[in-house]
């Protein structure tokens, strides 16, 4: 008798960051746009790099340090990574990872950040501090997909797990993770104000 069954599954953890959230997440905007106006650094990094508005990415590397509400944000952040570790059944604890990196993106209308992954990461993943009407999801790619060479399309009624790309479209106050090798990206901002997140990286401590 044939047997059909799916392999190497691909995890992705959403959930909301916690229940005092919502007060979090205003503070957390009003940093974002405060530092988005005085990093001059970041501002002109952004600028040569042709990102349609304000990262950090490049220019302050020690937000937690700097600011108790990113400090609160960082320590809510750990709790979601270790049930997405425990979740991954991967050979180490929780206690084996730690957060390196968190950084503010302001994406201006019309901006867009192109498909990538983040190298020498263990889990990546963004908190949603502003996402109005008509702003980017979260592109997904099919890990497989460069080794599909002459593989045919999929059916547009495929189950969600067999489409090439999945759009997951964000809330304010929600965390989105995955492994860091899964290519993402965000495509046109088409709202009219910006899109405010931070995004963050957990490496091996």
């Amino acid at each position: 008798m044939a047997k059909v069954e799916s392999l190497f599954a691909t995890k992705f953890y959403s959930a909301p960051l916690n229940s005092g959230g919502r007060a979090l997440n205003a503070q957390l905007r009003q940093e974002c746009l405060s530092i988005a106006a005085e990093d001059n650094a970041g501002r002109a990094w952004s600028k040569q790099h042709g990102y349609k508005g304000y990262t950090s990415y490049a220019s302050l590397n020690d937000l937690p340090e700097r600011s108790p509400t990113f400090d609160g944000l960082a320590k809510a952040l750990d709790s979601h990574a270790a049930a997405f570790i425990r979740v991954l059944n991967v050979a180490a604890s929780p206690k084996d990872f730690r957060l390196n990196s968190l950084w503010i993106n302001v994406l201006d209308p019309g901006g867009v950040h192109t498909g990538h992954i983040h190298p020498l990461s263990v889990l990546s993943g963004t908190y949603y501090v502003d996402v109005p009407k008509g702003a980017s999801a979260l592109k997904l790619e099919d890990p497989r997909l460069a080794q599909m060479m002459a593989a045919p399309p999929r059916k547009p009624s495929a189950p969600r797990p067999e489409q090439p790309f999945i759009y997951v479209t964000p809330s304010p106050g929600r965390v989105l993770m995955w492994e860091s090798w899964l290519r993402h990206e965000v495509p046109l901002n088409s709202a009219k104000t910006p899109r405010i997140s931070i995004s963050f990286n957990y490496g091996w401590a």
